[in-house]
């Protein structure tokens, strides 16, 4: 159930971007998620929408989650394959030696916002 702290975390890095930008709403913001992150995309869209109510910069906004398919390899026979699949076992060799290359991400892959107006900001 650590999906609302991401969410919180991932908040007031928005929050940052949009200062250092300024954004005065944000449409929709494009997530990377690793199928393996633990992060579960049905509860943690759940939690956006419940946040973005609370939060003005992100009231209107639309997430999208796009998966990151989970990658091994294996150190003993020097190949990648699917981890969901087979796990810490490599289906070509029977090895072991095996680690994860990608799928435990979340990465804020893009923002899509408005800003304010340049003439208004020079009245600030």
């Amino acid at each position: 159930m650590h999906e609302m702290g991401i969410i919180i975390h991932l908040a007031k890095t928005l929050d940052k971007v949009a200062e250092e930008n300024h954004v005065t709403r944000i449409g929709s913001v494009t997530l990377s998620i690793g199928e393996v992150s633990g992060i579960v995309t049905d509860y943690f869209s759940e939690c956006w929408d419940y946040f973005k109510k609370k939060h003005p910069l992100m009231e209107d906004s639309v997430l999208k989650i796009e998966t990151i398919p989970a990658i091994t390899h294996c150190d003993a026979c020097g190949r990648n394959y699917s981890t969901l699949p087979h796990g810490k076992t490599c289906p070509h060799c029977g090895s072991g030696e095996t680690w994860l290359i990608q799928g435990n991400e979340c990465i804020i892959k893009q923002i899509e916002a408005e800003t304010a107006d340049p003439e208004e900001q020079e009245g600030d």
